[in-house]
């Protein structure tokens, strides 16, 4: 029964508009198992044509190759892909090893590509290369063996899947006469193993130990003759490692293998490729870190000033630094509190607003610096410090916002730390003359401070804080009224408290304190320089996604022979996807890794310089952001990698291995 049954093969090349050239003519054959068939011919006559028609290697012809009842014309790439992978096996002249694999790995990457078992590829390729007298060279790489080596090398790669055909391209052509006689026993005696060996060869000495030769010339069959002088040597046959029809696919974990292999032959370009990738990463932790920091830390600060009990409530108003156009008159009050207890009832909540748990406060925000002062003799000539906030002491604070002394009561007042700077630190328990203009006439009163109180952010300014009452006296003493700016519910429970804060919230008449505003003003302004920041950073993941892809299609330019062999071996195109994305999946891991640890190292510096000048670092890492730099790292990489791998894939095997 015939091995191989080749019948009108044409062959056409197109070569202009509507014409083309004929490579093949008429073509009919047919080998059998155990014969060693030379092909011989001149550059040109169509012989490596016709191998790369029986190998698999190209499909669009006219006629039928016949292999084991299968027509390889027409036929899908899977088709094909399996057929070389199982069925055939290529020696090429210029041997076609990937040279930053060691020995053994070009030999078992057919095994690989059928997902054999490591222990099972390692010993099945030791025993075929001993068996070729490289029994020690397992762990070199090609460039470090003779050509004849190299060859030797080439057949136990195109042996190890146990294929019926082996396909030898010009086997010889690259070596000298001693090394050409030791590679020609070796394919005689894969031939007398009972394997159909074909060559593709110029050379007469070659065709001369040869079962069969075959002519060919402009494309035609010149010469088909047996040689009557051929002996068949004594069987050598290794003994299969497995049985044909258990080869598996091509396994992820088998690409990323491969792939690491790849990279690690190409680690500078690839880590600095990784260190490029890494810096945007690193920028976009810490952009986020910062702008965390930023939320975190007013966040922090507002808290210290809230108490959960306590709802605060003040009118919306356009302009938020008027007290003016923000102030309660009675009505607007009893208005509120009968829509805060209508709400309550269909909460089906007890708690109910009154005069008793609501107390009245009062803020002024002097920015032009005319309303309200405080003024010390300084060289027998008094000098004006403006107050540019002054509060009415709301029931928020305790006594963990105090820095010393006490709470203020009648004919006295608080202020922030600022006052240190005006009286020293001694401040307590002195007396200051206080001037505020809050109606027709100014309001001069000398206080006595009874206390420094904490106000975080605004240390650089002066702040005054006076009980609720006895400024309302005050201001009575002088025939006018006192409106509060902001009113304080104080529930009994937390729950009461957020139903409270969720009524406001959704008011478009009523809002929370000035310091809530404040506190959320600064929020806002912080979420959109974390945005604008992680925009920046966004800009450059976009950048290094940009070189990973230039990279990884520079990359395919310059492997194209080695695709050209994984193809020919029976890598799938879904394979060769695989590898690349794989390698895509690595790059983006290590940077992401890489990134992390920069940002680490960049976090813990910012930390000291931040605490050196602000007294505070306005960073907060968040372990997602850790997961999140990995995750994106991966996905640039591997989006940046599909239309690299993709080329790849659909690169033609003869085209390929064609490239030098």
């Amino acid at each position: 029964m015939n091995e191989i049954e080749i019948k009108h093969i044409y062959k056409n090349y197109p070569v202009g508009n509507k014409e083309h050239f004929t490579a093949l003519s008429d073509i009919n054959l047919s080998f059998k198992k155990g014969e060693l068939v030379s092909i011989i011919g001149e550059s040109g006559s169509g012989k490596s044509t016709l191998m790369n028609l029986i190998g698999g290697l190209d499909s669009q012809f006219e006629g039928d190759i016949i292999v084991d009842g299968m027509n390889l014309r027409g036929q899908p790439d899977k088709v094909l892909d399996k057929y070389r992978k199982n069925k055939v096996g290529f020696v090429f002249q210029s041997f076609n090893l990937i040279p930053h694999l060691s020995i053994l790995d070009n030999v078992t990457i057919a095994l690989t590509l059928s997902n054999v078992p490591e222990k099972v590829k390692v010993e099945k390729a030791t025993a075929l290369l001993a068996r070729l007298g490289l029994e020690k060279m397992l762990k070199r790489k090609p460039n470090q063996l003779s050509g004849g080596q190299k060859q030797r090398v080439a057949i136990a790669r195109a042996l190890i899947n146990d294929p019926d055909i082996i396909l030898a391209d010009e086997p010889t052509g690259a070596l000298d006469s001693g090394t050409t006689a030791q590679i020609l026993e070796i394919l005689k005696e894969i031939a007398d193993d009972g394997k159909l060996v074909i060559m593709v060869t110029h050379s007469e000495k070659v065709a001369a130990i040869s079962s069969r030769v075959v002519e060919i010339s402009d494309g035609k069959i010149v010469k088909d003759e047996k040689n009557a002088a051929y002996k068949k040597g004594k069987k050598h046959k290794a003994e299969k490692t497995f049985p044909k029809g258990e080869k598996q696919n091509f396994s992820f974990k088998s690409a990323l293998k491969l792939a690491f292999h790849n990279m690690w032959a190409s680690k500078v370009k690839n880590i600095l490729m990784a260190f490029g990738v890494a810096i945007s990463i690193s920028a976009m932790i810490l952009m986020l870190s910062f702008g965390s920091g930023l939320t975190d830390y007013v966040t922090n600060v507002a808290s210290d000033y809230t108490n959960p009990l306590v709802v605060p409530i003040s009118k919306q108003s356009d302009n938020m630094m008027s007290p003016t156009s923000s102030t309660w008159t009675d009505e607007e009050i009893d208005t509120l509190i009968i829509e805060l207890n209508d709400f309550l009832q269909q909460q089906n909540n007890d708690f109910r607003v009154s005069e008793d748990n609501l107390q009245r406060g009062f803020t002024l925000i002097n920015l032009a610096g005319n309303m309200a002062k405080v003024s010390v003799e300084e060289d027998g000539e008094l000098v004006d410090t403006p107050i540019f906030c002054l509060y009415t002491t709301p029931p928020t604070y305790n006594e963990t916002n105090l820095i010393e002394g006490s709470f203020s009561g009648y004919g006295q007042a608080m202020f922030n730390s600022y006052i240190y700077q005006i009286l020293g630190e001694d401040a307590v328990g002195k007396d200051i003359k206080v001037t505020v203009t809050l109606g027709s006439e100014p309001i001069e009163q000398t206080v006595q401070i009874s206390g420094i109180v904490d106000t975080s952010v605004f240390e650089s300014i002066l702040c005054m804080y006076i009980d609720y009452d006895y400024l309302e006296s005050l201001v009575v003493a002088q025939g006018e009224t006192l409106s509060p700016t902001d009113l304080y519910v104080i529930t009994d429970t937390e729950a009461q408290a957020e139903l409270l804060n969720q009524f406001i919230s959704n008011s478009d008449k009523y809002s929370g304190s000035i310091e809530e505003r404040l506190a959320n003003m600064f929020s806002e302004m912080s979420s959109t320089i974390s945005i604008a920041l992680a925009v920046i950073a966004g800009i450059s993941l976009i950048v290094s996604a940009i070189m990973i892809l230039t990279v990884l299609y520079m990359s395919v330019t310059e492997r194209t022979k080695e695709i050209g062999v994984l193809k020919s071996i029976g890598a799938r195109r879904k394979d060769i996807r695989s590898i690349f994305t794989s390698e895509s999946f690595l790059i983006g891991l290590l940077s992401g890794i890489v990134g992390i640890i920069f940002s680490l190292v960049a976090y813990a510096i910012f930390v000291v310089i931040f605490t050196a000048l602000l007294g505070f670092a306005p960073l907060s890492l968040r372990w997602y952001y850790f997961v999140m730099a990995i995750g994106i790292s991966v996905i640039i990489s591997m989006l940046s990698g599909l239309y690299p791998s993709a080329k790849a894939a659909k690169l033609d095997p003869v085209e390929s291995l064609r490239r030098e």
